[in-house]
C-alpha cells in the first residue's frame, strides 16, 4: 500500500498536468489570478502592481503574518480540546470495562463492549467538533486577509485537515502505539487518576485497532452518504417552497430555465475533497492493522459517485465554471500523508503486530513455535506474589522487573526494521517519482511545439513591424558624379 500510495501521487500528477493543458490552466495562478472581492473590499492599502503596473489593494505582510500566528494559537488550542477528549474517551474506557466486568460479564465480551462504546462514542465526538471547527477556520482564514482566491483555500485547507487529522486519527493512533506501553509490572502499575492504565487484549492491539477503524471510517462514510442523500432533497423541497409565492404559480408550466433557477446552489467542492483525503490516510496509514479498509473504501466511493451524479443532475444548479492550475494544497497533504504511511506502517509492523518477536523466536528454536506463548509472558516479581497467587504477565523481565536481555534484542531488531523498510519504501518511491515523469509526452511535445510556434509568431511579427515602421530612401549621387561610378546613399529614418 505504501508503494501505491506513491505510484497512485505520481500518476495523478500526470493526470493533472494532461487536464491543466486541455483547460489551458498551466500558469493560471501565476498571472492571471485577480485579487478575491473580500481582499479588494477590506484592504487599507493600495500599492502598485509590478507586473501589470496598475494600482491594487494591499494588506502589509507584517500585520498579515501577526494574524497567521494568532489564528495558529486557536488551531493549538482546539487541538489540545481534542486531546482533552481523547484523554476522557480513554477514562470512559477503564470505567466501562471495570463496571461491565464487576457485573459478571466474562472478560472478552466486557473488552468487545468498551471497544464498541468507545468507539462510537469517539465517532459522534469527533463529527461535534469537526462541524465546530470548520466554521471557526472560516472566519480565521478570513480574518488573514489573503489576496487571492488560491491563497485563501490553501489557508483554509491546511487549517482543517490539521484539525482533521488530529481529531480523526488521534484514537487509532493511540490504539495502535501508546495502549499497553506504560502498564509497569505487578506491584509496580502505571495508573492514571488512580485507575490502572488499559492494556490491549492477550492477541494484542491490532483487532481493536481495525474494529475503531472499520466503526470510524465506515461510520463516517455511511452517515455522509446519509447525508448528502437526505439533505440535498430537503433542502430543494424548502428551496422551491419559498420560491412558489402563490398557487397560480404553482398550477402554470415552468419553463425549464424556471425550474433549473429553483435548484439548490452548489457550495463548492471542498467537503468532497476533505472526505477523499481522510479516506486516503485512513486506507494508507493502519492498513497493515485492517487490509480490509481498502475494500470499504472502495465500496463507497462507487456508491458516492452514483450519488453525486444524482446530485448534480436533479439537485443542484449547474457550479460556475472556476479556473484552477491544480488542486491546490490537497496535493502536497497527499505527499504529506504518503510519508507518514511508509513510517506508520513501519511502527505497527515493528512495535503493534507480533511478526517480529515471532520470526526471533522461531530463529531461535531452529524454525519451530512451539512454546512460544510462554516466551513471550513473564513471572510476577517475588515481592508481589507473596502477597498474591501467582500469576504471569506479557512482557520481556525478570523475576525482579527488570526488562530482559530479550527485550533489548527484540528492540533493536523493531528498530532495525523500521529503518530498512523506511529505506527501501522510500527509494522504491523516488525511482517511480524518476521513472514516472509527471507530465505525458504527449503534453510535453505539444507545450514545445506551442512554445516554439509562439517565438516564431513574434519573430514574424516584429519583422513585420520593423518593415511598417521603416522609410528606406535611396539617392543616386549627383549627376556630375555619374562617371566615377553609380554610388547609392541609403537613408534610414525610424518613425514612431
Amino acid at each position: 500500500m505504501s508503494v501505491w500510495s506513491v505510484t497512485f501521487l505520481e500518476y495523478w500528477k500526470r493526470y493533472n498536468a494532461t487536464l491543466s493543458y486541455r483547460w489551458d490552466c498551466l500558469e493560471f495562478t501565476e498571472i492571471e489570478e485577480p485579487p478575491r472581492p473580500e481582499f479588494t473590499a477590506l484592504a487599507p492599502l493600495t500599492i502598485l502592481n509590478p507586473i501589470t503596473k496598475m494600482e491594487e489593494p494591499y494588506f502589509p505582510k507584517t500585520r498579515q503574518l501577526r494574524r497567521v500566528l494568532a489564528g495558529s494559537m486557536v488551531i493549538v488550542l482546539m487541538i489540545a480540546i481534542v486531546i482533552i477528549f481523547l484523554i476522557s474517551v480513554i477514562l470512559y474506557r477503564i470505567i466501562i470495562f471495570l463496571v461491565v466486568v464487576k457485573s459478571g460479564m466474562i472478560y472478552s465480551s466486557a473488552s468487545l463492549i468498551t471497544s464498541v462504546s468507545s468507539s462510537v462514542l469517539s465517532l459522534i465526538i469527533t463529527l461535534i467538533l469537526s462541524r465546530i471547527y470548520v466554521s471557526l477556520a472560516h472566519f480565521l482564514t478570513q480574518w488573514e486577509m489573503h489576496r487571492t482566491e488560491t491563497q485563501y483555500e490553501d489557508a483554509f485547507t491546511f487549517k482543517v485537515f490539521i484539525f482533521e487529522f488530529v481529531n480523526y486519527y488521534s484514537t487509532p493512533i493511540y490504539i495502535a502505539f501508546l495502549k499497553g506501553r506504560f502498564l509497569g509490572y505487578p506491584g509496580n502499575e502505571t495508573t492514571i487518576f488512580r485507575y490502572r492504565n488499559e492494556n490491549c487484549k492477550p492477541g494484542g492491539c491490532l483487532i481493536e485497532l481495525a474494529q475503531q477503524m472499520l466503526i470510524i471510517m465506515v461510520g463516517k462514510q455511511v452517515l455522509n452518504n446519509i447525508k448528502e442523500f437526505l439533505f440535498p432533497k430537503l433542502e430543494l423541497c424548502w428551496h422551491r417552497m419559498t420560491l412558489s409565492s402563490n398557487k397560480d404559480q404553482k398550477n402554470e408550466q415552468i419553463n425549464p430555465w424556471e425550474r433549473d433557477y429553483q435548484m439548490i446552489t452548489y457550495k463548492g467542492l471542498f467537503d468532497e475533497y476533505l472526505e477523499m483525503v481522510i479516506q486516503f490516510g485512513f486506507i494508507t496509514i493502519f492498513v497493515a492493522a485492517c487490509p480490509l479498509a481498502p475494500l470499504f473504501a472502495l465500496l463507497n466511493n462507487w456508491i458516492e459517485v452514483r450519488l453525486d451524479a444524482k446530485k448534480f443532475a436533479c439537485e443542484y444548479r449547474r457550479p460556475v465554471a472556476t479556473r484552477a492550475q491544480d488542486i491546490g494544497i490537497w496535493m502536497s497533504i497527499l505527499e504529506a500523508i504518503t510519508s507518514i504511511a511508509v513510517i506508520g506502517n513501519a511502527f505497527l509492523v515493528a512495535f503493534t503486530s507480533d511478526i517480529l518477536p515471532r520470526a526471533y523466536y522461531q530463529y531461535k528454536m531452529n524454525g519451530n513455535l512451539t512454546g512460544y506463548i510462554n516466551f513471550t509472558l513473564a513471572n510476577a516479581p517475588e515481592v508481589y506474589a507473596k502477597d498474591h497467587s501467582p500469576c504471569r504477565y506479557q512482557g520481556f523481565r525478570d523475576s525482579e522487573g527488570n526488562l530482559s536481555f530479550d527485550f533489548w534484542v527484540l528492540m533493536v531488531i523493531r528498530l532495525a526494521f523500521v529503518i530498512v523498510f523506511e529505506h527501501v519504501v522510500f527509494f522504491l518511491g523516488r525511482m517511480i517519482d524518476f521513472l514516472v515523469p509527471d507530465v505525458p509526452e504527449s503534453v510535453e511535445i505539444k507545450l514545445k511545439r506551442e512554445r516554439f510556434l509562439a517565438k516564431q509568431a513574434l519573430a514574424e511579427n516584429e519583422f513585420l513591424a520593423w518593415t511598417l515602421d521603416t522609410e528606406c530612401v535611396i539617392e543616386r549621387t549627383s549627376p556630375d558624379m555619374e562617371h566615377e561610378g553609380s554610388n547609392l546613399s541609403i537613408v534610414v529614418s525610424n518613425e514612431d
